[in-house]
């Protein structure tokens, strides 16, 4: 960023989401010196830097919305967007595809035009011009391990979770599944047809309510009366997964209790019919909270 002139002989700007200082036309200063700090330049430059950091956290989040609920983006919106720099780092290296959903890329730079290039699986950049491209959730993402280890080769890092996102597969109807790995797990209860609940991850227990809807609340979602709750867009439909936490205001010893998913008006969805993205998402959720109970001396629960 420039340097902006303070009076004084001195210069201000950011660096880093710090104001800094330094003497007109010399080095920076190693702090900001007392006549500066209530400047009304420097205060301005401040306010500039929340600012920018809530930009950026909203650009994450947009990002991380597409891809959750995997909806169809404009790549005339992504060419648009690049020269963002909090936006080029959210979207910078998210697996990409076009028309054909078997073709994953990483995506590396956009046109002004709107045409995107990518990083296929073959280590080869490609451009793509699709009208629309999707940011898959993982779980939805062909041969995901493959996908991961070629990441791993680049050295990509992903300003959103996506391709080592936590995932878990929804078990078969009437089969018990079996967990796969620590990235990739499946339910180990039984979904008969007509279940709507989940309990792999109930009776965790914490040591007040509030410390668990904390620990929601701190992971990014919403706690609702006695729920915490996450949106998911999937196949078309919104799907809200929910983990009861408590009593809204119990002041006591709390516990996770179940998981269940609910459809737009409110009404409880059989697992048999819960989508692959709010199944992962919502076990994802409960798998969260689940992990910061209070365990027991020489227990594992």
């Amino acid at each position: 960023m420039a340097w902006l002139a303070a009076g004084e002989g001195y210069e201000i700007s950011l660096d880093d989401g710090r104001v800094v200082a330094r003497r007109t036309g010399g080095r920076q200063l190693k702090s900001l010196p007392k006549a500066l700090r209530d400047h009304p330049e420097a205060d301005r430059l401040r306010r500039l830097s929340e600012w920018l950091d809530r930009h950026t956290a909203s650009c994450v989040a947009q990002v991380d919305a597409w891809m959750v609920s995997s909806l169809p983006v404009p790549t005339g919106l992504i060419a648009r967007v690049w020269p963002d720099e909090a936006w080029q780092s959210a979207l910078r290296d998210m697996a990409v595809v076009g028309d054909d959903p078997d073709e994953v890329g990483f995506l590396r730079d956009a046109t002004p035009d709107g045409e995107l290039k990518l990083v296929d699986l073959d280590g080869e950049t490609v451009r793509l011009s699709a009208r629309t491209v999707t940011l898959p959730h993982p779980v939805l993402l062909p041969d995901l391990d493959d996908v991961r280890d070629f990441a791993a080769e680049l050295g990509i890092t992903q300003r959103v979770e996506q391709i080592h996102r936590a995932t878990w597969a929804k078990p078969v109807t009437g089969r018990p599944g079996t967990a796969t790995s620590t990235a990739t797990a499946t339910a180990t209860g039984t979904a008969t047809a007509s279940a709507t609940e989940v309990r792999d991850y109930a009776g965790g227990k914490f040591a007040s309510r509030f410390g668990l809807a904390a620990r929601a609340t701190g992971l990014g979602y919403r706690v609702s009366g006695g729920y915490a709750t996450c949106k998911v867009r999937d196949g078309g439909r919104s799907t809200e997964a929910s983990v009861w936490i408590g009593e809204p205001y119990w002041d006591g010893e709390s516990e996770t209790g179940a998981l269940s998913w609910h459809d737009e008006d409110g009404r409880a969805v059989r697992l048999s019919e819960v989508g692959p993205v709010a199944w992962s998402e919502g076990m994802r959720m409960a798998a969260a909270l689940y992990a910061g109970r209070t365990i027991e001396e020489g227990g594992d629960k």
